[in-house]
């Protein structure tokens, strides 16, 4: 394991939704509140950013090239080239306070992302390749960081309200989930957990919201490691870099006075720490 180092001092309000192209080598990340998401090319540090004119809570790769974004309004493919969205499904727009917020694809090629709004009115929904779309979870608080085990038999789920990371049974085939339980529960005091990324071992990376950290869980849900990060908002982390062994943290600065900020100027920077793991690779929308 190296030191955390600092790739892109990109100053976020609310960086966020980290993605691999294991295809280009590049990495992209949202920045939800200043309603854009980022690409960065780390072998050259060219840096670009995308403005989509609303909250983007989250950007995925499609197979045959662009991009599928889950924003405040619902899900859309965009392209790049052109500046584009074309809007799919608004599946709450009855709800002006809700947004889209996390999300990732499941190694079927279909979507999963979650809302978040008034009290526990979120709901995790699935975005199949033919745009079909499914309720999956109801109930939610902040939804959050999705991973999958590596032999597909478990969904990791994590709703940062009641500060939980859930697992739920997975069967592949379908995309069906079931059998929802407590994988880990943090307590009061240490920060709420946010996105997550799973590796080849089947261990949970998570980012820590107001916690200074990414921690790694075995697949039993007991801490096997803490990485301090000099920024207290924490959101998410994913695998990158020629082998995957290299993870990419990203972080917020929202909410704090320009004293606090003086404790971290490095917040809403993007990290990346040389690991001794390997991660599994992202894949691409299949719509």
């Amino acid at each position: 394991m190296s030191e955390v180092e600092l790739v892109l001092d990109s100053q976020c309000s609310l960086g966020e939704g980290p993605m691999w192209d294991v295809d280009t080598g590049m990495f992209y990340w949202v920045d939800i509140n200043q309603h854009c998401f980022h690409s960065l090319n780390p072998l050259t540090n060219e840096h670009q950013r995308y403005e989509i004119g609303q909250p983007v809570g989250t950007v995925v790769l499609r197979q045959q090239g662009g991009f599928l974004l889950a924003l405040r309004d619902g899900f859309a493919f965009y392209d790049a080239a052109t500046n584009q969205l074309e809007m799919i499904i608004d599946p709450e727009s009855d709800k002006p306070e809700s947004r889209f917020n996390d999300g990732a694809v499941d190694r079927q090629g279909r979507f999963w992302a979650g809302t978040m709004g008034k009290g526990d009115g979120g709901v995790l929904y699935r975005l199949d390749a033919d745009l079909s779309l499914h309720t999956m979870q109801s109930g939610v608080t902040t939804s959050n960081g999705l991973g999958w085990s590596p032999d597909q038999k478990t969904l990791y789920y994590c709703d940062s309200g009641p500060r939980t990371i859930y697992q739920y049974d997975y069967d592949a085939a379908s995309g069906a989930i079931e059998n929802r339980r407590v994988f880990v529960q943090i307590e009061a005091g240490e920060g709420s957990p946010d996105g997550l990324t799973v590796d080849t071992e089947g261990f949970i990376w998570s980012a820590r919201w107001d916690g200074w950290k990414i921690a790694r869980f075995d697949p039993d849900g007991k801490l096997e490691r803490e990485i301090p990060i000099p920024a207290a908002r924490v959101t998410s982390c994913v695998f990158g870099g020629p082998d995957l062994t290299e993870l990419y943290i990203t972080s917020a600065r929202t909410g704090f006075s320009d004293e606090q900020l003086k404790e971290q100027p490095l917040a809403g920077g993007v990290f990346r720490l040389q690991t001794d793991v390997k991660g599994i690779a992202e894949p691409k929308f299949a719509g």
